[in-house]
C-alpha cells in the first residue's frame, strides 16, 4: 500500500497520521504534498484550533524510503532536488503554520522524521521512543532543515554527535535537554498530545499566532527589532475582541470564551 496521510478531527484538533506501517512510515513526495495541502486547508478552518502529527502504529517515521533514494541516483539529480524542496515546502509549512501544532512520537523518529517533529512547536514522546539523524550511517548529509533545528536546540558538540555518529539519543535524555516538551507511557503519547492540544484549543487563537511568529523569529533579529514586533503584536492582541474577553473574564474570575 502506498504511503499516505490520513485526516481524522477530535473537536478542535486536526490530527494528521503519516500511514505507511510495512515501511516503518516512511516518508515520500506524496506525504509532503497532502501534509501541505491539509495545512492550507486547516488554516482558514476556524473550527481547526490545533494540530497533532502521528505516525500510524509503533513508529512515528523512519525518514526518506532508502530504496526510492538509491532509485534515483539512475535518474537525473533534478529529481531528488524536485523531491527535497517539496520536503523543505512541507517543513516551512508546519513552522510558519499559525496555529499550534504537535507532534506524538512513539518508537522511532528518524532521519527526516527528526526534522518533520522539530519542526512542530510541542514534541511528546513515550519514554521509550528516541530519535537518530541516521544520514551519515548511509553515507549522506541531512535534509529537511533537522541540522538546522539542531544546531539551535544542543551544544554544539552534541549536535556534532548525533549528526556525524547517527546515533540513537533516547525521548527522556531529549527530554531534559528541553528538545522534548512532555514524556509520556509507552502507548500514550498521541492521548498526551490530544490533553495539551485540548488546553491549546481555548486559548486566543491570535494569541497563539503571535506566538509562534515572535519565537520562529528571535532567532534573527537583535533585540530591539524583536522588542518592536513584542509592542505590535501587544496591541494588536489587546484591541482584537479577545483582548477585551480575556481581561474581562479574568477580572469576573470565570472562563473566557475565545473566537
Amino acid at each position: 500500500m502506498a504511503a499516505r496521510l490520513l485526516t481524522e478531527t477530535q473537536g478542535q484538533t486536526l490530527i494528521l497520521t503519516i500511514s505507511d506501517p510495512e515501511m516503518r512510515n516512511a516518508l515520500g513526495p506524496d506525504i509532503y504534498t497532502a501534509g501541505i495541502e491539509a495545512l492550507n486547508a486547516a488554516e482558514t478552518n476556524r473550527d481547526v484550533r490545533t494540530v497533532v502529527l502521528r505516525g500510524e502504529g509503533s513508529t512515528f517515521c523512519s525518514g526518506g524510503n532508502l530504496k526510492r533514494i538509491l532509485a534515483r541516483r539512475q535518474e537525473d539529480p533534478q529529481v531528488q532536488v524536485d523531491s527535497i524542496n517539496l520536503l523543505n515546502s512541507w517543513i516551512e509549512s508546519l513552522r510558519n503554520f499559525p496555529k499550534p501544532i504537535i507532534a506524538a512520537i512513539e518508537g522511532a523518529a528518524a532521519g527526516a522524521g527528526v526534522s518533520v517533529a522539530m519542526a512542530c512547536d510541542m514534541i511528546v514522546a513515550a519514554d521509550d521512543a528516541f530519535m537518530m539523524m541516521a544520514y551519515a550511517n548511509v553515507g549522506l548529509s541531512p535534509d529537511g532543515g533537522g541540522a538546522w533545528a539542531l544546531a539551535r536546540q544542543l551544544p554544539r558538540p552534541l549536535a556534532m554527535k548525533l549528526l556525524m555518529l547517527g546515533e540513537r539519543i533516547s525521548a527522556k535524555q531529549l527530554h531534559d535537554l528541553g528538545v522534548v516538551s512532555d514524556l509520556a507511557a509507552p502507548g500514550q503519547a498521541l492521548t498526551q498530545a490530544l490533553a495539551i492540544a485540548q488546553k491549546l484549543n481555548g486559548r486566543a487563537p491570535n494569541v497563539m499566532h503571535s506566538l509562534k511568529e515572535l519565537v520562529n523569529d528571535a532567532g534573527e533579529l537583535e533585540l530591539h527589532q524583536h522588542l518592536q514586533n513584542e509592542c505590535m503584536h501587544f496591541v494588536r492582541n489587546l484591541y482584537h475582541p479577545n483582548g477585551g474577553e480575556g481581561i474581562q473574564a479574568f477580572l469576573d474570575k470565570r472562563t473566557p470564551t475565545y473566537r
